[in-house]
């Protein structure tokens, strides 16, 4: 990761690296705005492929197809909006923070319209949140034959767990008939604890606390797993939400909680484009490797 940033860097030149303090550091953006940092459509192919492989060290394999589908349904959204917004692959954002490799802690991110993986370093530590992934459109059909659909996972094993409940486990977990226009994180750089926080994972029967615990898995399973090892949370504090109709192709709302770990996923606009992320709220953008840090050094 240091290394692969620091070629960036090396190719790319000013405006790279940014200062650690700047205000963009704390940002998570997935609508379609101008960002801090360099577009790939300002970047050599040397430059754009490095960004690529930057984006590639903090994801794992399925996850890193699943960003770079997200990334190509730019070209598809333009097509079936008629070309009139000017959306392309190319528009998409890396960003430094700092030195990497330094004795300070130093941050990237690559986001763009419907993507947004933030990574904060300081020595050996990493801290890998948030990522955010989105699609628009979630899926795309031949006939009977799904061609694109990036989040299939992240929805299906939800729907899974969401049949598996019993009548009362579900009356817990249903907190709403209709759900939010957007997950409510939204873009704040700062992730708060939602309410209500839906059925606890310890009172699940078997059958949904197995598909609970693997719909958990999907989203650390972004991660490379010497980053998802440390994040997964305890049952006892686990909690899951649903918002919206109960069958799939329905405008829906989904949210995982504990201590320090917040999901959320919505497929509402017309059940055919979807939100998703992976937060932290006591960690996000490297806060619990800053805090360390200045206990070490300062």
């Amino acid at each position: 990761m240091t290394a692969v940033a620091a070629e960036l860097i090396s190719l790319v030149g000013p405006p790279l690296p940014l200062p650690f303090d700047d205000d963009g550091r704390r940002w998570i953006e997935y609508r379609p705005h101008t960002r801090p940092g360099v577009s790939l459509a300002a970047l050599e192919v040397p430059a754009r492929k490095a960004a690529f492989r930057l984006l590639a060290t903090g994801l794992s394999p399925h996850a890193y197809a699943q960003a770079l589908s997200i990334v190509s349904l730019e070209e598809v959204l333009d097509r079936s909006e008629g070309y009139v917004r000017g959306r392309h692959l190319n528009d998409y954002w890396v960003s430094v923070f700092g030195t990497p490799g330094s004795a300070d802690p130093w941050t990237w991110r690559f986001e763009g319209h419907h993507l947004s993986v933030s990574m904060t370093v300081a020595g050996s530590e990493v801290s890998p949140s948030p990522v955010f992934f989105g699609a628009n459109p979630a899926r795309v059909s031949y006939g009977p034959h799904i061609v694109s659909r990036p989040l299939a996972p992240e929805e299906d094993v939800a729907f899974a767990l969401l049949a598996a409940l019993s009548p009362t486990e579900r009356s817990l977990a249903v907190f709403a008939d209709v759900p939010p226009a957007d997950i409510l994180s939204g873009t704040s750089p700062v992730a708060s604890p939602l309410s209500p926080g839906g059925v606890s994972a310890t009172s699940l029967n078997p059958a949904a606390g197995a598909l609970l615990a693997s719909l958990v898995g999907v989203y650390l399973d972004r991660l490379p797993s010497a980053l998802a090892d440390d994040l997964s949370p305890s049952l006892e504090d686990l909690r899951f939400a649903w918002a919206g109709p109960e069958r799939p192709g329905s405008p829906h709302y989904y949210r995982l909680q504990a201590t320090d770990l917040l999901i959320e996923y919505d497929n509402t606009a017309n059940g055919n484009h979807a939100h998703s992320v992976l937060r932290r709220p006591a960690a996000d953008f490297g806060s619990d490797l800053l805090a360390a840090h200045r206990r070490a050094y300062h």
